[in-house]
């Protein structure tokens, strides 16, 4: 199952990116431990996780300070990866749109904006847009050449 995977945490100098090893988790709270072990290697308070799976369907997590991750997935999968998300995204069905698409709207990403990219764009197209849109497009970029 390729995928690619980046964590973006916030610090006073801006966003630092990094590649988390998903294919180790085991959980949902696998996933956030992997996202806090990136806040606190850069002193950041909000951390995103942006997923694509197979051009598939992505995924973006947002976790601030000690809540619990949120999460929008384009698509719903019960399966691999997408399995480990399904505790975030409420009782979509699979194949739909679920979770949360506000995560990012204090962040210059709207839940319009999210939604319609998880409709309407490939995940290798939508991840990009979203890391712009959110402050951290030149860290994407750099982990994902």
């Amino acid at each position: 199952m390729p995928y690619f995977a980046a964590v973006f945490a916030r610090t006073a100098e801006g966003w630092v990116g990094t590649e988390p090893e998903l294919a180790e988790a085991a959980s949902v709270d696998d996933v956030a431990d992997q996202m806090r072990e990136a806040a606190v290697e850069t002193y950041g308070e909000s951390v995103v996780l942006l997923i694509e799976q197979d051009d598939d369907w992505f995924a973006v997590l947002r976790l601030d300070g000690e809540d619990d991750p949120r999460a929008f997935v384009s698509t719903v999968r019960g399966d691999g990866l997408g399995g480990l998300l399904h505790p975030l995204v409420g009782d979509a069905p699979d194949g739909a749109a679920g979770g949360d698409p506000g995560l990012l709207e204090d962040l210059g990403v709207s839940g319009a904006q999210l939604g319609d990219l998880g409709d309407r764009a490939l995940p290798s197209d939508a991840l990009p847009r979203i890391a712009e849109l959110a402050g951290f497009g030149e860290e994407f970029d750099r982990l994902r050449d």
